[in-house]
């Protein structure tokens, strides 16, 4: 996909690695839409970038938010080429702590917007992608998911945010299968520590054993590093299906 000129809704895009995609796109020539609750903060960053972003009070794990929200880009934009989902939470609690279980409600809050949320805001833009002019090489649209090497090596207290981005990693083939008759490919980017608000907010006692744990560079990943990736995934049509990991060759270590 050649981004120049198509349309993007990237998810939690008012921050963080959604911030990095949105700021990539527009340099690349792209419309973006930014869907993020944090309102406020995405009109100051559609106002810093221009007429080419707008930016839309959304619930991720809300269908009816997500749907009415796309209508919108729609009507303005005219159309959906790409769906890059970086909106997220993250959670540190044991299973059975000192206060007893965790809540169930604590779990399935992770899940709903990490997990459900990424595959209703799929869902409603690979809707939206079926109905584009498709290119030489048959493609409509792209989506791209976040996971998290948490997927692979989730740490002690991690159980809920591990299990959702598991989730992640797991319909992300068969995504693409289900969308390949479509002409819309489906991958994801797991990444690894990287230099966020969240990550920011958090003492050096729990940054510097996971810069430790990173191989090389050793060093917070670059939330520019993650739009990159996002923007050549999206630039490369042979790439589908894949997950793709992105984090200073680290393996996480229980604790």
């Amino acid at each position: 996909m050649n981004v120049q000129g198509k349309v993007a809704i990237v998810t939690g895009g008012a921050s963080g690695l959604g911030l990095a995609t949105v700021e990539a796109l527009v340099a690349a020539g792209a419309n973006v839409a930014i869907f993020d609750l944090n309102q406020t903060q995405g009109d100051v960053i559609a106002a810093r970038l221009g007429n080419a972003v707008r930016a839309f009070a959304v619930n991720v794990s809300d269908a009816e938010s997500v749907h009415a929200a796309i209508e919108q880009v729609k009507g303005i934009f005219g159309a959906v080429h790409a769906c890059i989902n970086c909106a997220g939470v993250g959670s540190a609690e044991r299973t059975v702590g000192k206060a007893g279980p965790m809540p169930l409600e604590n779990f399935s809050r992770v899940i709903g917007i990490n997990l459900i949320g990424s595959f209703n805001v799929a869902r409603l833009a690979a809707a939206a992608m079926q109905s584009n002019t498709p290119s030489d090489d048959g493609e409509r649209g792209v989506i791209i998911n976040t996971a998290s090497v948490a997927a692979y090596e989730g740490q002690i207290g991690q159980v809920a945010y591990a299990a959702s981005k598991g989730g992640v990693v797991g319909m992300t083939l068969p995504l693409a299968r289900d969308l390949a008759v479509m002409g819309v490919r489906v991958n994801t980017i797991a990444p690894g520590i990287f230099n966020t608000p969240l990550m920011n907010a958090s003492p050096d006692s729990v940054k510097l054993p996971l810069i430790e744990m990173t191989q090389f560079p050793k060093r917070l990943g670059l939330p520019e590093e993650y739009a990159k990736l996002a923007l050549h995934i999206l630039e490369n049509t042979f790439i589908n299906g894949e997950t793709i990991r992105i984090d200073g060759a680290i393996r996480m270590a229980p604790r």
